[in-house]
């Protein structure tokens, strides 16, 4: 494993305040509203309120949670990477502490703003952990895990692990609770979709002159490569060159900048791509 001192530090300084961002959202909305998260952290809530409603037993959130997380911390250092993993640890360690240590309080008791604003930091804390290479733990994890093998989001099936914990969280528990842990569990989704684009694909055509350059700037940017096609200008009938080229949403601003600086006339379009089938390089994480 590979430190830089500038970069590991702004990635924990990052991480630190996602899990403060994270323990003051379950301290606050969650507690407050009942709600289930989902994931570990949804699981770990449902167990403690059921050990404490049929045994009278109050277990504290970092002990269920950190079981919870040995299966998926395996697969994250096993098929993930190591200092991935080890930054994710870091994440579970201090969201669980913070948990266990801060005191409950209520910002509002209206429990449809608590499911849409807690689901919105509950994403936000999410996505700045996976922005920095880490996770917040559970099926975060796992989440990877299928998106590194099958090349897709692959969140929706954390999503569908979340739909079987509400059922019985609403058998147990009443649907009410339930219901609104949907609304909270879907803003967080969305919010997490909006700010983590690593394995969405853009297409991107370019028409220029500077074909060689123009792939030059996409290689530096995203490690792909690119397709340069014969092409002819309809409306001034000269030579033109496109470059075709599938990259990450997150590398195509970038890339964009690029191409502007290499040839300020170059037409660029960028589709949104559904689905890539062949060798397309994701970047490995650490």
């Amino acid at each position: 494993m590979k430190f830089s001192l500038k970069e590991d530090t702004k990635r924990i300084v990052v991480i630190c305040i996602a899990s403060v961002i994270m323990a003051l959202n379950i301290k606050t909305f969650v507690r407050t509203g009942g709600l289930y998260p989902g994931g570990a952290t949804g699981l770990t809530l449902l167990i403690q309120r059921i050990v404490e409603l049929f045994l009278g037993v109050e277990l504290p959130y970092t002990l269920i949670n950190l079981i919870l997380n040995l299966g998926p911390i395996y697969i994250g250092f096993r098929f993930i990477g190591k200092k991935f993993t080890l930054y994710s640890c870091l994440s579970i360690m201090l969201t669980n502490v913070l948990t266990d240590v801060l005191p409950s309080f209520a910002i509002t008791y209206d429990t449809l703003l608590i499911s849409v604003f807690g689901g919105i930091f509950n994403g936000l804390a999410i996505s700045m952990c996976l922005m920095m290479n880490a996770t917040t733990g559970g099926t975060d994890f796992i989440g990877i895990f299928l998106s590194e093998r099958n090349g897709v989001d692959s969140f929706n099936v954390v999503l569908g692990f979340n739909a079987v914990l509400l059922v019985i969280a609403g058998f147990l528990f009443g649907w009410e609770k339930a219901l609104y842990s949907i609304i909270f569990q879907y803003t967080s989704t969305q919010v997490l979709h909006m700010l983590f684009k690593q394995y969405r694909q853009h297409t991107l055509f370019v028409v220029t002159n500077h074909a060689r350059r123009i792939y030059e700037v996409i290689a530096k940017n995203s490690n792909h490569g690119a397709t340069i096609i014969e092409a002819e200008g309809s409306y001034e009938h000269q030579e033109r060159k496109i470059v075709y080229s599938v990259v990450s949403r997150a590398e195509c601003k970038d890339i964009i900048d690029g191409i502007k600086a290499v040839d300020p006339k170059a037409f660029v379009n960028v589709i949104n791509t559904q689905q890539v089938s062949g060798r397309f390089y994701q970047r490995p994480y650490e």
